[in-house]
């Protein structure tokens, strides 16, 4: 399967052992998964965005990396993009979601999607506050506190950098107003 071939999108599908979506943020422009993909571009360190994908995954990222980094000339642009794309994808598809293209900047977000990544920015829940229910600011508070407390990884440490993204989805799943009743298993990805 070629670079290309692997921009087509997935079905939804829900299984336990996979980590859900948070469904207006990864697969922005502006979202970290591409920033990261971004970041890997510019350091040369894959590991920044394969921290976004499950292990079963890495494979297939890695290989639209390599061409990203080969690429020359007018190519570069379309094998990055590739690499992109490829990211986003196989990280949606880890969550059981599908995937329709990366949104452009300036998608408008849900307004909880834009206080999490002000309360994670900022290292205070605060900006959550008034946004959602009273009876679920306790739960809130955990996965904020879990995110948090995983937040300082080393980037080569893909089962710590994994771990970080399961904590970062499970707060902003329930910030959206998504319940989990399965058990989430670590990276081992995803989000």
């Amino acid at each position: 399967m070629d670079l290309f071939d692997c921009l087509a999108g997935t079905a939804r599908s829900l299984t336990a052992r996979l980590i859900q979506p948070a469904s207006a943020h990864c697969d922005t422009e502006e979202g970290p998964a591409v920033q990261d993909a971004r970041r890997a571009l510019e350091t040369g360190n894959v590991n920044h965005a394969l921290k976004w994908v499950h292990a079963d995954g890495e494979d297939e990222v890695r290989s639209a990396f390599d061409a990203a980094l080969a690429a020359s000339g007018e190519r570069t642009a379309l094998a990055e993009r590739g690499f992109l794309e490829t990211l986003v994808r196989v990280h949606r598809a880890g969550e059981g979601a599908g995937f329709d293209g990366i949104k452009p900047t300036g998608t408008e977000l849900p307004p909880e999607v834009v206080a999490a990544d002000a309360a994670l920015e900022a290292g205070t829940i605060e900006p959550l506050r008034g946004l959602i229910p009273d009876d679920r600011w306790t739960e809130l508070e955990k996965r904020f506190d879990a995110c948090q407390g995983k937040k300082s990884f080393d980037v080569d440490d893909l089962e710590s950098a994994r771990d970080y993204v399961a904590a970062y989805v499970h707060f902003y799943k329930y910030a959206e107003g998504e319940d989990e009743h399965h058990h989430q298993g670590g990276h081992a990805h995803h989000h």
